[in-house]
């Protein structure tokens, strides 16, 4: 298999996060890409390296729609602030890796490995769908599984629920094809 390498310039990270609690109606759902990361998939497996300082908020979803007008730019730093601070620790955990074991070729390839986010490992299976020319992979993640508290304020009546939703859109590997 010839090495193929991914970056934000090929493919695309988003992360969807959803809202929850007695004053969810005040809160938004969010759509976060990841700005800067690096895939590398060869013989032996995938590497996949994600800067955890680099989620920014591509905007506020209503409904699961997009919502471009909902937040202010002031808004979006504060968000972005806090996801690299408090949420993800981006300086004592600058990044967020995954690494699996080898990809057999296939028309439907299965892919296992291991994410680690904020020190904590987890194993992880996904199976990407194509999509035209584009590999598609979704996964939903469980936050409290890497040690990470939900975010919550107002004593936690508004809070971000511990699941979200990551999609991660490549090229298709041609050399994937069988």
């Amino acid at each position: 298999m010839k090495p193929i390498a991914f970056d934000a310039s090929t493919a695309e990270c988003l992360v969807f996060t959803c809202k929850a609690g007695l004053l969810a109606g005040v809160a938004h759902d969010l759509k976060l890409r990841v700005e800067r990361f690096d895939i590398a998939v060869d013989e032996a497996g995938i590497r996949a390296r994600f800067d955890a300082s680099s989620l920014r908020v591509v905007c506020a979803q209503a409904g699961g729609r997009d919502d471009p007008r909902a937040l202010s730019d002031r808004d979006r730093r504060e968000i972005e602030a806090t996801i690299a601070r408090e949420v993800l620790d981006a300086r004592a955990h600058p990044a967020i890796e995954f690494r699996s074991k080898p990809v057999a070729p296939s028309a439907e390839p299965e892919i296992e490995g291991t994410l680690r986010i904020r020190g904590r490992e987890q194993p992880l299976a996904v199976r990407p769908r194509r999509d035209g020319d584009r590999a598609v992979i979704e996964v939903t993640l469980d936050q409290t599984a890497f040690g990470i508290r939900p975010y919550t304020a107002m004593l936690g009546a508004l809070r971000i629920r511990p699941e979200v939703r990551v999609r991660l859109t490549t090229p298709w590997p041609e050399a994937h094809d069988a």
